[in-house]
Parts: structure tokens; sequence; C-alpha cells
């Protein structure tokens, strides 16, 4: 059939307009929005603007800020992921039923934004795990005391390369603000394993395995095919010393430093796709780094910070919270004071990552929230919510921002959608060289989540 000058035409007619749409969406110029967002980021990153703000990619490892004494591998990253969520590290528990049935993942899953999709998360003890960790609740044969549970919400082991010490009171890190703390790292508790002389993410791995009743057991890994892993991640440690807890530990950390949010809207806004972003989330994040003044804490790629505050939120307690006494609750209620034991230091919580907050609808150290949107009017309105923490201990940056009703809903956004990267089941691994379940394999877990 021959085609005319005419069909030929019409067909170009045609798809013009589609071709031409795809490049100005591709490569849109950019608005007034973008250039006030950019010249906002700049103001508030001393002029390094976008960069400042970049997270590199999980594979751009020599980007990724990294421990000295443990430098980041391709064969430790491939040997952390797999134990990160190896149920057959779960050797030690407290009851025979608990076996194999936890991971560090547990509390820490991708579905949840690498924490937990409950209130409390729940390691050895618990049962379940629904559609995205929020089915997860106490298992029926433990007593509330031997419950795997800690008495603040699991921060999220995503974006932790950028946290140099760790957990909410910041214990765990042999550097930085922890240098001079070593009064505080109490021999026969999981702070002294700050005495190895690692930074935080990794001390929180090696101690978390002991803390949880994990063990690195040659005879139950190596038959798996672990035995591999670990020479290729560890080649230059003597082999007595290559199949412990703390190289386990190492691998995990090296693995935990590349989870990081890098497809979220405002990562691919910062390098370069304006069209990432609505304008409501390029207005929320120009009122986010400017007139809500959030960037002054939440800075940097991970939008985080190695700084501790009092803003008077509510601690444990109601439904979801299980095994703990007062005492505990209160004594983890004293932050960074409850470490360090100085008073200055009392009710300070640090400044958390704010990527993928949607994942897991629990807020503060509490949980005392239930949606992104309750958080940001209580910082709005600067009333405290806990009124056990003295007013003269909370932040100076916590008060009334005088946002309205439409910015409110505007920074909402961009918390919200704009730093939601919706691809982290990436960083799973296909399955474990055990076979089980992950994160859990627990009778029911296995059940919701159709496995083995």
């Amino acid at each position: 059939m021959t085609i005319t000058k005419f069909s030929t035409w019409a067909i170009l007619l045609v798809l013009l307009p589609l071709t031409w749409g795809c490049i100005k969406q591709e490569n849109p110029h950019p608005t007034t929005l973008d250039q006030e967002l950019e010249n906002t980021l700049k103001n508030v990153s001393n002029g390094q603007g976008k960069a400042f703000f970049t997270l590199p990619d999980s594979d751009e490892l020599a980007k990724i800020p990294q421990d000295p004494k443990n430098p980041l591998t391709l064969a430790k990253v491939k040997l952390g992921q797999m134990l990160f969520h190896e149920t057959a590290l779960a050797i030690k528990p407290k009851k025979e039923v608990g076996v194999n049935t936890y991971s560090c993942s547990s509390c820490h899953h991708a579905g949840a934004g690498f924490q937990a999709g409950v209130k409390q998360g729940i390691g050895e003890g618990g049962t379940g795990y629904g559609s995205n960790g929020e089915g997860r609740t106490k298992h029926t044969d433990y007593p509330g005391d031997m419950i795997d549970v800690q008495p603040l919400r699991s921060p999220s082991a995503m974006n932790s390369a950028y946290q140099q010490v760790m957990l909410w009171n910041g214990q765990f890190g042999a550097t930085g603000l922890n240098a001079g703390t070593q009064a505080n790292w109490t021999v026969g508790t999981p702070i002294a394993t700050n005495h190895l002389g690692y930074e935080g993410v990794e001390i929180q791995a090696i101690a978390g395995l002991t803390v949880h009743r994990m063990e690195v057991n040659t005879a139950v890994l190596f038959p798996m095919g672990y035995k591999a892993l670990f020479d290729e991640a560890f080649p230059n440690v003597p082999e007595a010393q290559r199949y412990t807890n703390e190289t386990a530990g190492l691998a995990i950390a090296a693995f935990e430093r590349t989870i990081l949010a890098s497809e979220a809207p405002f990562q691919k806004w910062l390098k370069g796709d304006l069209a990432a972003m609505s304008n409501a989330q390029k207005s929320g994040a120009i009122l986010f780094f400017g007139k809500a003044n959030c960037g002054s804490c939440h800075t940097g790629p991970a939008l985080s910070s190695m700084s501790f505050h009092a803003l008077g939120m509510n601690d444990f307690s109601g439904a979801g919270v299980f095994g703990l006494t007062p005492t505990q609750i209160t004594d983890a209620g004293k932050g960074r004071g409850g470490f360090t034991k100085q008073p200055s230091d009392m009710y300070k919580f640090k400044v958390p990552q704010l990527y993928n907050l949607s994942n897991s609808p629990f807020y503060g150290h509490g949980g005392s929230f239930t949606s992104i949107k309750e958080v940001v009017a209580y910082k709005n309105k600067a009333v405290a919510q806990n009124l056990q923490v003295p007013h003269s201990q909370l932040a100076s940056e916590f008060k009334a921002l005088d946002l309205s009703e439409t910015e409110l809903d505007q920074v909402v956004a961009f918390l919200q959608k704009g730093l939601y990267d919706a691809n982290l089941k990436r960083y799973e691994p296909a399955r474990l060289l055990s076979g089980n379940c992950f994160p859990n394999a627990d009778a029911q877990s296995k059940t919701d989540k159709g496995c083995n």
C-alpha cells in the first residue's frame, strides 16, 4: 500500500503534539515556585543549595557517609542485607516458640519506612504482620515481661548514614557527640558496646544482635551458604574473628547506610526533574525551609540533625503498648538526659529524619500522634502535650509559627508526598539463604505474608 503525502502529514500532525508534550513534561522550564524554592535552599544552606540536600544513590558507596573503621563494600552490603532480614539469627529466644521467628527487620521493615508498622515495635514475642506491618501484636504465649519491646517508638533505619549517634537519646556511638561520655558506658549494659570505638550505626547494629538474642552460629549459617558471604565481605579479618556478632553487625550497618530515600520526588527535583513535585509540594517546601523554620533542625540530605530538643511530646501510653512498667516509660522519657545524666539534657530527643513518614502512622518518641498533619499542627501551635516536661526545657524553636490552614496543608503535602520514596522494596532481598519468611516468621506472619 502506498502512503500518500496527505496521510504522512496527518500522521505527523497526530504525533508531533504527543512528542512535544513529552519533551515539555520531561524538561519543564523553571517556574516562579522552582526559583523561589532554589533560592530558599541556598539561604538555609549557606549558599550550597540543592547539593546540600541531595542523597546519593545506594550504589554510590564513595558518596555515602561511613565509619572509617567500617568502609563500605558491595560484598559487605550484600551480606548485611541478608543478615538484617534473616530470622535464622534468632536462635536464643526466651521461649522455644520464638526460635527463628524475628529479625532486625521485624521492627525496621521496608513496608513501614524501615520502622515498625505499629506504635511499638515487637521482636521476639510478637505475632502477625498484616498487609504492611500493621497487624503485629503480642503473642498469647508470652507474658508481658518476656516480650521483646522498647520503651520508645522504633526509629527508622533509613538514611541512618547521616547519623553519627543512634537512638532517640543518642546513646550508641563512640565518636562525635558521645566523645567524653565514657563514664556512662556502663559495663554489662548494651551501651558498653561503645568501647569498640565505632560510630552509632555500627554500635547499634552490633549491640542489637545481643540485645535481641540473635547470634552468628556457624553450624546453623554455614550450610545455608553464609560462609562465602562472610569471606567475601571480610577477606582481611582472620578466620577466628570473621564469623562473629561484631562482623555481622558491621555488615548490617553497612547495609543500613545504603538504605536511602533517593527516589523521593524532592530528591528527583533536586537532581533536575522539576516536574517531580506538585505546586502544593513545592509551596510546602518553601514554607518548610522558610517561614516555618523547620530546616533549622531538619537539615542536610536526610532532613535530620545531630541535635536534641524538648518539644513536650507524650511518652508511650494507651493501646498498642505492651510489656513496660511506668518506671521504664518515665526513664525513657528523659531522652538524652537519661543517657548523659545532665540536667540540661533532660526530656530532649534527637531530631529524626523525615522521609516516608506516611508509611507508619505514629509520630514522636511515644507515638502520640497518628497523622502528619497532627504533628505539623502541634508545632504550629507550640502548646506542650506532656505536662511533666518543665517549660524551661522546651526548645527555643518550639514557638507558634502562625501558619494558615492552607499553609499547613502545603507543608503536609511536602512531607507526605514530596518526601515519599515509593520504591523501598528495592532494599529487600529476593529471598533469604535460609528460605525463611521475613521480616517475621511466626505462624501468623507466614500466613499473612503467604510464605513457607
